[in-house]
């Protein structure tokens, strides 16, 4: 059986998915916080994840490398990065977003060493220096802290004037730019009513708190930064379909 190079690649990813959330009990991530490099769970771990990079690759076909010693690789890898995880702070998302990073990765060579060819990484690398691409990137990261700090400084004048105790530390703030991401991706795919639904849910969310508090300002203020937001979203996101290389 010969599967296609994407197909592999696909299916490396699927069988780490599987081996790091579905078959790893919480006992095994336990004992290797614990024991760090005693744990017997941290090998039998990292073995799984060797025998299943060997089943994949020994279905897709032959490659310039061995299946096995693609199953040896993964496995001696996994084990380095969660030792060496098992010394960090468990509960950090950085700590854990780097160590799926570092997994990630040494599947991609892996998967690159297996089909014998960097031409797929050139090829994408070469995609990512696209002008689209490029432009797409830039506006996703401008409607995060970039428009968040001028829409701060657009309300100073008024902000001085609310006050709004009781609510999550920097929540807003997060709130906002997690708006304007679903609102310029709503926008790029051409989907502007549901960018009328979000509004909608919005104002639901908020009508309640507002109206028990009866604080006009505080109304006025929240309305005013929500249409700042998404009206700058939007006509950010209609730039962007209007450039030949995007639209």
């Amino acid at each position: 059986m010969s599967a296609t190079p994407l197909a592999a690649l696909l299916a490396l990813l699927l069988a780490h998915l599987v081996g790091d959330f579905l078959l790893q009990p919480r006992r095994w991530v336990e004992a290797r916080q614990r024991h760090k490099g005693r744990a017997t769970a941290l090998y039998l771990h990292a073995g799984l994840h060797g025998l299943l990079t060997l089943g994949v690759l020994g279905l897709a076909g032959a490659g310039p490398i061995p299946a096995f010693l693609a199953g040896l690789a993964v496995a001696g890898s996994h084990g380095l990065i969660d030792l060496g995880k098992a010394w960090l702070d468990p509960h950090r998302l950085r700590w854990f977003l780097l160590d799926q990073a570092l997994h990630l990765a040494v599947l991609l060579a892996v998967w690159l060493a297996w089909q014998g060819s960097a031409a797929p990484l050139a090829e994408t690398l070469a995609w990512l220096a696209s002008p689209g691409v490029l432009t797409l990137a830039l506006a996703y990261l401008l409607v995060t802290r970039p428009m968040a700090l001028a829409i701060a400084l657009a309300m100073r004048p008024w902000s001085d004037e609310v006050a709004d105790p009781g609510t999550l530390a920097a929540a807003g703030a997060r709130i906002g730019i997690l708006e304007r991401l679903l609102v310029l991706t709503l926008v790029l795919v051409d989907e502007f009513t549901a960018v009328g639904f979000l509004l909608t849910a919005k104002s639901v969310l908020r009508f309640g708190d507002l109206r028990e508090r009866r604080d006009r300002k505080l109304t006025e203020y929240v309305l005013l930064g929500t249409l700042l937001s998404v009206s700058a979203t939007l006509a950010l996101g209609l730039l962007v379909r209007a450039t030949p290389w995007v639209g």
